[in-house]
């Protein structure tokens, strides 16, 4: 698969306010230090790509993970009744591309408590536009996936999201014209 550059370039300034069905949750975007990620998750969410999509994955104490496009046209039962299920295909979706790792060029690629990363398989390059959200310190993960934000608001909202739980939609707060 071709791996996509965004063309939008942030400014570092960009903040994500991810709209579940369980509250809002507020993240610092690092534009600078992962500025592929945060150009692509700006992109897919002004795009309106995250509406609708439910988590699909939770493992207590360590991350909550959505953003796979195979869950848009199930509801939350539905995943709920496919967790587990390596047939059902959930996590395996995509935007049709994928982007380079900024792991190992980020300087700050730790993940701490709410820290914002970009899912992949195997291939360090086959991030596109699963993500989660760390639920406490996952410090495992630093040398592998790209940390690209920082919950600033919300965690109380992350601690309570299960899968089938629902991304309404991002908004991204002081983007780029």
């Amino acid at each position: 698969m071709a791996l996509y550059t965004p063309e939008y370039q942030p400014s570092g300034e960009e903040i994500a306010v991810i709209k579940t069905s369980k509250g809002d949750i507020r993240v610092q975007l690092a534009g600078k230090d992962a500025p592929i990620h945060v150009g692509n998750f700006v992109e897919l969410a002004q795009k309106g790509f995250y509406d609708n999509l439910k988590f699909h994955r939770y493992v207590p104490g360590f991350v909550i993970q959505g953003g796979c496009p195979k869950t848009r046209d199930l509801d939350t039962d539905q995943v709920k009744a496919a967790e587990g299920n390596p047939f059902a295909g959930l996590g395996t979706g995509n935007p049709g591309y994928s982007i380079k790792e900024e792991f190992s060029t980020n300087p700050n690629n730790v993940h701490e408590d709410g820290a914002l990363a970009m899912a992949r398989s195997q291939d360090p390059n086959s991030a596109g536009s699963q993500f989660y959200l760390c639920l406490g310190p996952q410090h495992s993960l630093d040398s592998g996936y790209t940390v690209f934000g920082q919950t600033i608001e919300g965690k109380d909202v992350i601690a309570q999201l299960r899968v089938g739980d629902v991304i309404e939609g991002i908004e991204i707060e002081n983007a780029n014209a």
